[in-house]
C-alpha cells in the first residue's frame, strides 16, 4: 500500500495566533499583475453556486468565499474573518472580527455577519453544518455574539464550513437565494459564470490577507475525468483536480500531486423504500461486497480498504473503533431487483459500480446500473429514487468535526441522508456524541455512533481515497488539504 501523510487528531480549541488556514504560499502584498490561473474543476455547479449545498466547496476552492473561521492543517479552528473568539458560557460565543471588506466595497461589519448567518439558518434544506443545530447571531461592539439553543462545544469548527461563508448584504435575495458574484470576501472575486461550463474570477485587491499573486482565475467545469487529464497533459490548464486513477500513469510524474484525504467511497442503501427497507436484504448486500476488490482493481493503490466512515487520514479513528452490533441476519435475495446509481464526475465510481454489480449479482440480486453526471443525479438520490447509491464523501468537509457528518448523513433530520436512515438508536448516539466537549471523549462518542450506523447496514464503506491533482510544473502554492476545501489561494501563482 502506498505511504500516506496522516491527519493529526482534531483540536477543538481555537488557535488564536495561527495564520489563516486557507492562505498559503508566499506573501502576496507586493504582487504585481501576475498571470491568470487556468483551473479545471470536476463538479459543475449543481445549485447555481448557492453556498448552502454542494456548490459551497466550489466557492471555497476557488478562493471566493470564507467564513468566520477556517481549518488549519491539523483540523483545528483557525482565524478567518474572525481574528479571535472566546466562549462566554455553555451556549454563547463571542467572535471578534478583523477589519475586512466585501468585494462590493462594503465593510465586513458585525451586523453584516450576523445577517449572513441568520440567512443561513433559514435556508431549506438546512446547510449540512447546521444539521441539528439552532443558533442566533447578533451584532456586538466589533464582534458577533452567537448563541446556540443547546451547548455546542465545536461551534468554531462548525463556522469554518464553506456552507456558512459570509457574503455582503446585496448577495441575499428575497427568494432566499444567494448571489456570490462580486459579494464575497475572499482573495478572488467571481465576476462571471457561464452556466455549468465556466467561471471567471479577478483578483480582489482589497483582500484583508493581501493581494493575490495571480491576477485572476479562469475556471472550467469538466465532469469527464479523462478530459481533465488531457487538458493538463496538453497545457490547456494549470491545475486540474480529481485526476482519475486510470489517467495518473499517463501524466508526467512532475505534474502530479497527491494527498491523503478524509474522503470515503461508500455504498448507501435506501432504508426507507424499496428492497433495502428490509434489514435482512441490506445484510445480504453487505456480506456480498468485497471492498478490497474495489481498492485493488479500481483505485490501483491510491486508496485504503474501507474500515468505517473515517479512514486512515483521521489518525485517531482506528484505535478507537467500536465493532458494530445488532446487525440483521442476511436473507437470500432470490433474484430481488435493485437499482444501483452513481456519478461519473469521479471516473472510479462507475468502475466501482460495475464491480459491485457483479458481486451483488453473484449473491442473488438483479442489478440495474444508473450512471449520470452528479448535478443530474443528486436530487433523485436524496429523494430516494434509487435502491443503492455509490458516492465519495469527505467525512470532515462540512465542519471538521467528526460528529457533523454523522448528523447530516445518517440522522432522521439529516440534510444529506442518501441512505434515508431514520433510526432511534443512531439518532440517540449522534446526539450523545454532539453533547461532548472534551476532544478525546468526543472522538470516542463519535466512534460509538459510527458503530450504531454501521450496525444498521445502511452504509457499506468501500475505500478511503487519496486525491490526485494535475499541476503544471511552473505553478506554485496549490493548496491541498485532507478536507478538500481549498485549491487556489493568495499564494497560488505561475
Amino acid at each position: 500500500m502506498r505511504r500516506r501523510h496522516a491527519l493529526g487528531s482534531l483540536l477543538l480549541a481555537p488557535l488564536l495566533t495561527a495564520c489563516f488556514a486557507s492562505q498559503g504560499g508566499d506573501s502576496a502584498d507586493d504582487a504585481g499583475d501576475g498571470a491568470r490561473l487556468r483551473v479545471a474543476l470536476a463538479f459543475p455547479p449543481a445549485e447555481n453556486l448557492s453556498p448552502y449545498g454542494a456548490d459551497a466547496t466550489l466557492l471555497s476552492r476557488l478562493g471566493v468565499s470564507e467564513g468566520l473561521t477556517a481549518l488549519d492543517a491539523n483540523g483545528a479552528a483557525a482565524p478567518a474573518l474572525a481574528r479571535s473568539w472566546r466562549r462566554e458560557n455553555d451556549r454563547t460565543w463571542l467572535f471578534t472580527l478583523r477589519e475586512a471588506t466585501f468585494q462590493d466595497g462594503s465593510e465586513v461589519t458585525p451586523a453584516a455577519v450576523a445577517a449572513a448567518l441568520t440567512h443561513a439558518t433559514k435556508a431549506r434544506p438546512a446547510p449540512a453544518a447546521l444539521a441539528g443545530v439552532t443558533l442566533t447571531a447578533k451584532a456586538a461592539d466589533g464582534a458577533v455574539r452567537i448563541t446556540t439553543r443547546t451547548a455546542d462545544p465545536v461551534l468554531p469548527l462548525r463556522l469554518s464550513s464553506p456552507s456558512l461563508a459570509v457574503f455582503a448584504a446585496k448577495a441575499y435575495g428575497k427568494d432566499g437565494g444567494v448571489d456570490p458574484v462580486g459579494t464575497a470576501s475572499g482573495p478572488f472575486e467571481l465576476t462571471e459564470v457561464t452556466g455549468s461550463t465556466s467561471a471567471a474570477l479577478d483578483r480582489f485587491d482589497d483582500y484583508w490577507g493581501g493581494r493575490a499573486q495571480a491576477s485572476g482565475v479562469d475556471a472550467r467545469f469538466i465532469a469527464d475525468g479523462t478530459a481533465r487529464a488531457n487538458v493538463v497533459r496538453t497545457g490547456q490548464v494549470d491545475i486540474a483536480e480529481a485526476i482519475p486513477v486510470a489517467q495518473a500513469a499517463t501524466l508526467d510524474k512532475a505534474t502530479l500531486e497527491e494527498a491523503a484525504t478524509t474522503r470515503t467511497t461508500s455504498l448507501q442503501l435506501n432504508t426507507r423504500s424499496g428492497p433495502f427497507k428490509d434489514p435482512k436484504l441490506r445484510a445480504a448486500a453487505r456480506e456480498a461486497i468485497d471492498g478490497s476488490a474495489v481498492v485493488k482493481g479500481v483505485f490501483e493503490g491510491y486508496a485504503d480498504p474501507g474500515a468505517g466512515l473515517y479512514g486512515p487520514a483521521v489518525t485517531w479513528a482506528e484505535g478507537k473503533r467500536v465493532p458494530p452490533t445488532g446487525r440483521a441476519t442476511a436473507a437470500d435475495p432470490h433474484g430481488t431487483s435493485v437499482t444501483l446509481a452513481t456519478y461519473d464526475n469521479r471516473p472510479e465510481l462507475p468502475e466501482a459500480a460495475q464491480v459491485l454489480q457483479q458481486q451483488l449479482q453473484k449473491a442473488g440480486f438483479k442489478v440495474t446500473l444508473v450512471v449520470r453526471e452528479y448535478s443530474r443525479l443528486e436530487s433523485d438520490a436524496l429523494a430516494g429514487k434509487f435502491d443503492a447509491f455509490i458516492g465519495a464523501r469527505n467525512s470532515l468537509v462540512d465542519t471538521g468535526d467528526p460528529v457533523g457528518v454523522l448528523a447530516s448523513d445518517y440522522t432522521c433530520d439529516g440534510g444529506y441522508n442518501l441512505a434515508r436512515l431514520c433510526d432511534r438508536k443512531v439518532d440517540r448516539a449522534v446526539a450523545e456524541a454532539d453533547a461532548v466537549a472534551d476532544t478525546g471523549e468526543r472522538q470516542d462518542a463519535a466512534m460509538r455512533a459510527e458503530a450504531a450506523i454501521l450496525g444498521t447496514d445502511a452504509v457499506v464503506p468501500l475505500a478511503h481515497q487519496e486525491i490526485i491533482v494535475g499541476v503544471a510544473t511552473d505553478v506554485r502554492g496549490v493548496l491541498l488539504d485532507p478536507y478538500e476545501r481549498t485549491l487556489v489561494g493568495p499564494g497560488t501563482r505561475r
